[in-house]
């Protein structure tokens, strides 16, 4: 995929992405007809599978098609691409990429393909039928999942629609631990922010509610589920003549310290990495871990931490979370 997909698209448009693949098939027909004009339509259909694909990259038969027009192009570079991209939407799993190392992709670049679904299906029915609901499969799934790296948007919606199967089950003691990790390393997706926030608000959890709904808010300002939730909350007190209070700033510490430490995926959340600025000191202050976050990328980190020092009164951290704000904004 000389293009790749990136993170430009936020949700998948599913139409678009039928209507590419059927023009890709299109083409890929007529190619089979036409020796003389093979290459020039091949190419034809290779574009349009690759829109496909950029529309919708939920659909399982858009990563199939567009891996066999590159095999009949014998297009290796190409099919390395497509698998590397993939591997991104399934959280960059570094044991992937290594099997990509030495091996015939024209001849096995299919194989890998259809072994990337079986282990991780696009499909969330499918992913929670053959995966969510074997005891042993979920097992391995739960210890790989911290490792994953879920920062891009397309993986965040891949693994979010997974856990919105638990969610759907009712088994919420699983998916919130989850949610959390999936929030943390994509912070601006005020929606699953919003939804962890109501199944706190309905198990009682009112202060992680309001820490939720607080988080949803800074990043969708114009949608108010904070001040919502605390207008539910003041009529549902108001009886009891108890004002409503947000949580105290202990308990705010402790929430984005968490969200912080969930911000990474495991392998890459090493302490020395961060701290270790120089050969002669592994201890810095506050400032020199946030600009190291910020020049490394880990915008996300930088966010909860900043955020964490604003609460407990450093207001120099400001410029840093609007820094981290505004950069995630972007993306």
């Amino acid at each position: 995929m000389t293009n790749r997909t990136q993170a430009r698209l936020q949700h998948p448009r599913r139409s678009l992405g039928n209507r590419h693949r059927a023009q890709a098939i299109k083409f890929l027909k007529i190619a089979t007809k036409d020796s003389v004009n093979r290459l020039k339509n091949l190419n034809w259909a290779e574009q349009s599978s690759r829109q496909s694909v950029l529309h919708d990259f939920t659909n399982e038969a858009n990563w199939r098609q567009l891996i066999e027009i590159k095999v009949l192009l014998t297009d290796e570079i190409g099919i390395r691409a497509v698998l590397e991209d993939l591997f991104i939407i399934l959280g960059r799993n570094p044991e992937r990429t290594n099997i990509l190392t030495g091996i015939d992709l024209i001849s096995h670049g299919k194989d890998l393909l259809e072994a990337a679904f079986v282990v991780d299906p696009l499909d969330p029915d499918n992913w929670y039928n053959n995966i969510g609901c074997n005891k042993e499969k979920f097992s391995e799934f739960i210890k790989r999942f911290h490792s994953l790296d879920l920062r891009d948007p397309r993986a965040n919606i891949v693994f979010g629609r997974r856990i919105e199967k638990l969610f759907d089950n009712g088994r919420h003691d699983e998916f919130i631990p989850l949610a959390r990790t999936i929030v943390a390393q994509r912070p601006q997706n005020h929606e699953a922010w919003t939804g962890l926030g109501r199944l706190h608000e309905r198990r009682n959890e009112f202060d992680e509610a309001w820490l939720c709904y607080d988080q949803a808010q800074s990043h969708f300002p114009s949608k108010p589920v904070r001040e919502e939730y605390r207008l539910r909350m003041d009529a549902r007190l108001d009886g009891k003549k108890i004002p409503w209070k947000p949580p105290d700033i202990s308990s705010r510490t402790i929430f984005l310290d968490r969200m912080y430490k969930l911000s990474k995926p495991v392998e890459i959340n090493d302490p020395d990495s961060i701290a270790k600025i120089d050969d002669e000191s592994l201890i810095v202050d506050d400032e020199q871990i946030l600009i190291q976050l910020l020049t490394n990328g880990d915008t996300q980190s930088a966010l909860f931490l900043s955020r964490r020092l604003i609460a407990n009164g450093e207001e120099w951290a400001q410029k840093y979370y609007d820094t981290a704000m505004k950069e995630l904004s972007s993306t």
